[in-house]
């Protein structure tokens, strides 16, 4: 081995350990921080006190400046010590996405994509078959989530890509192209509009409304009210349904009606478009930004979006918003 060579593997040797090293470091203040106590942090780390202090000192040391007051009676963070717990957590996180990041390129892992649960069979059997043909190396896991599951999973890293509905919080992430898909109502066959070619909803008045949990998806579930409120329909009670075919059973016990996109007649209900298109479902793929497997998630979103457009009757909208969700305490509809 020449000398250059020897001395570039000493440095890469000697940055390895200085980063391990202020790795061990951080983790140890982030624990004396978190609980403002020694002994339970030193519990927490699953190690002895006094090692414990001794690194909270070097790194003082280190960085010529006081993290923590110490007394016999309680700990507390400096100022320098605020600022860097808020820096130390942000290191200590890019850290653990490292050690991910490897791990899933040992094992091969599996793309992790959360879909809407009532996103239907044929939808689900299409994208999985697209996905195969540009991936087919790629196992794909597939995940019934609601929309408000989704973003915490994304932000939280246990959940790869999205299919969310909008309008909800879009902070931190990206995402593909809007699809929006009409929706119309699912009416009992006894209904006096089931013969209608389209529905007004002021023509619903009266009627229960089935939707989906609220927190499912806070801004759909709040966006479908207030259409309906403010185009003449205010339901007589509102039922929450987490499952199509509860959905479908309230329906036909006859006093319900349900906004739900386009499906096919069942025996005793049907579905109606809306008069003038008032409601849609908006539709995306959204990741985390900076994810690692972006190349990886720009194909899932490319077959994802031709699968609804084909599948589901999907059709192209506006970019994607890129805003948070506010819902008034005092209305309980968007910002």
């Amino acid at each position: 081995m020449s000398k250059i060579n020897i001395v570039h593997s000493s440095i890469l040797i000697l940055i390895s350990l200085l980063v391990v090293n202020l790795v061990a470091h951080l983790t140890c203040f982030v624990a004396v921080a978190e609980e403002l106590h020694f002994g339970r942090a030193a519990a927490r780390l699953g190690m002895a006190q006094p090692p414990l202090s001794q690194r909270i000192q070097r790194l003082e040391r280190e960085l010529g400046t006081r993290l923590l007051d110490r007394s016999s009676r309680k700990v507390e963070l400096t100022e320098p010590g605020r600022l860097l717990l808020r820096e130390a957590r942000e290191i200590l996180f890019r850290v653990e996405r490292v050690y991910s990041i490897a791990d899933r390129s040992r094992q091969g892992s599996s793309l992790r994509v959360g879909v809407p649960s009532d996103l239907g069979g044929n939808v689900l059997a299409a994208l999985i078959t697209a996905f195969r043909e540009r991936h087919p190396g790629t196992p794909l896991d597939l995940r019934p989530l609601a929309t408000a599951e989704q973003v915490r999973a994304l932000a939280e890293g246990t959940l790869d890509v999205g299919v969310l509905r909008h309008p909800t919080d879009t902070g931190g992430l990206d995402l593909g192209p809007m699809l929006a898909q009409p929706v119309g109502v699912l009416l009992p066959a006894a209904s006096p509009w089931a013969a209608a070619p389209e529905v007004h909803l002021s023509d619903l008045a009266g009627s229960e409304l089935v939707v989906f949990p609220r927190d499912e998806a806070p801004g759909v579930h709040d966006l479908v009210l207030d259409v309906c409120r403010r185009n003449g329909f205010e339901p007589a009670a509102v039922r929450q349904s987490p499952h199509p075919q509860f959905t479908l059973g309230l329906v036909l016990a006859g006093s319900a009606v349900a906004i739900a996109p386009r499906t096919d007649d069942s025996p005793g209900v049907v579905w109606r478009p809306l008069l003038g298109r008032p409601l849609t479902w908006q539709t995306s793929c959204a990741w985390r930004r900076g994810h690692e497997l972006l190349a990886v998630i720009e194909d899932f979103t490319a077959a994802a979006t031709r699968v609804l457009r084909t599948e589901a009757a999907m059709v192209p909208v506006g970019p994607a918003p890129r805003r948070r969700v506010v819902v008034h305490p005092a209305s309980g509809f968007l910002a």
